[in-house]
């Protein structure tokens, strides 16, 4: 028994070696927008998109936020009213008389939606076909929750016209306040970079790609490119699907212009942290989390069994054997467990800190990854159950089937 303890705990040990040496250094949080330059040569002209549901009670906080952006160029904002009970269109509207730019604001009643669309890509195609009559060079994607820093758009846009970007975007700054969102949030962000490594994604030649759906700004030409947000019109996790069809369609265009023998080149796109952009969303109790994770977590695997199984037994495997074999390694007195369960779990605890540092909680959550990782398999699985319960993909009074 005690062999196969230590062979497991020195597997444990080994990947989290290699995730640290060799997975695209996921665990750092160097890839923020905030630190670039912002100066501006041009002036593109850009239209904001804000699919809005029963957002009343964020909606003057965050349509403020994009409305006095201290983007120079022109800017207009598209709100689509996807069928709100609360007024939303109304809070809008005086928001927008408020800050005295009514002319910058223009909402729209979103239509019902058709098979074969999410409720959210839905009202997001409504808006870009109303702001594409203004022949916008870019479209800010966003969402009603997120509050925008004053020069978060002169940002996106400086950053998408220097290094010649298809898409930038940002994962803004979640919510951090409550017990449960400390727990749980940061491990959210760490779990992400980890599934898609920003530095992997920023990379032309790597076919990784990913965005968060927060804040998205994307080039109109671009958008055409890879037919519009339909091609991604049943997909769940839309800013990723999204990223992945601007990566793949830069692909195609190299393999045209440079030659199918040669290398290409991806499409050109950017993912970085904010630390000013955020999310107003509150997810102050583990069922929130719970059900924000679970929503997407079976989608996220292709609605594989088989990957749903690798998942329940690599995450124990990763987050769970270290701190379990140096108990066992202690209790039976064999130090070579406890000592490499030990190292286990301080690598993952190193790996985890930035993050933490950069939610500004306290160092001892770091600690906690291994009960934080047990909570997000339970979570996957909960998500696979209510898939096969017809129940996945519930967002704002709708559920999706997979696609």
């Amino acid at each position: 028994m005690g062999v196969i303890v230590l062979g497991l705990t020195l597997l444990s040990l080994t990947i989290w070696l290699g995730l640290l040496c060799f997975w695209g250094q996921f665990w750092r949080t160097d890839q923020q927008l905030e630190t670039g330059e912002t100066q501006l040569q041009s002036l593109p002209a850009v239209c904001a998109v804000v699919p809005a549901r029963n957002e009343a009670e964020l909606i003057p906080t965050s349509l403020r936020s994009l409305l006095l952006q201290d983007y120079p160029g022109s800017f207009n904002v598209f709100l689509v009213d996807d069928r709100s009970t609360d007024r939303t269109a109304n809070f809008a509207e005086g928001v927008a008389h408020a800050v005295g730019k009514p002319q910058q604001l223009h909402i729209i009643s979103g239509e019902s939606l058709p098979a074969g669309w999410s409720g959210k890509l839905w009202a997001v195609e409504q808006g870009i076909k109303s702001a594409s009559k203004f022949a916008p060079d870019y479209f800010l994607l966003t969402d009603a929750d997120i509050e925008h820093d004053p020069a978060n758009l002169r940002r996106l846009v400086a950053k998408a016209v220097q290094e010649d970007l298809d898409l930038v975007s940002v994962m803004v700054r979640l919510r951090c306040e409550s017990f449960w969102e400390k727990l749980l949030i940061p491990a959210f962000v760490f779990f992400f970079q980890k599934l898609y490594p920003f530095r992997w994604v920023n990379n032309p030649n790597n076919a990784t790609a990913a965005a968060a759906g927060g804040s998205i700004l994307i080039a109109r030409e671009a958008l055409e490119r890879i037919g519009g947000i339909q091609v991604i019109r049943q997909a769940l996790i839309d800013d990723c699907a999204l990223a992945q069809a601007v990566k793949k369609s830069g692909e195609q265009g190299d393999k045209e212009t440079r030659g199918i023998n040669k290398i290409p080149s991806q499409g050109r796109i950017w993912l970085g942290l904010s630390r000013l952009t955020r999310s107003l969303r509150p997810y102050d109790s583990l069922a929130t989390i719970w059900d924000m994770v679970a929503r997407t977590a079976y989608t996220q695997l292709n609605y594989s069994p088989l990957l749903l199984l690798g998942t329940l037994v690599g995450m124990p495997l990763i987050y769970l054997v270290s701190p379990v074999c140096l108990i066992l390694g202690a209790v039976w007195g064999n130090w070579a467990i406890a000592l490499t369960g030990l190292l286990g779990w301080l690598l993952m605890t190193f790996a985890y800190y930035p993050t933490i540092r950069f939610y500004k909680c306290s160092p001892w959550f770091a600690l906690s990854l291994p009960a934080i990782a047990f909570l997000y398999t339970l979570m996957t699985l909960d998500s696979a159950l209510r898939h096969w319960q017809g129940r996945g993909g519930a967002w704002k009074g709708r559920v999706y089937p997979s696609p």
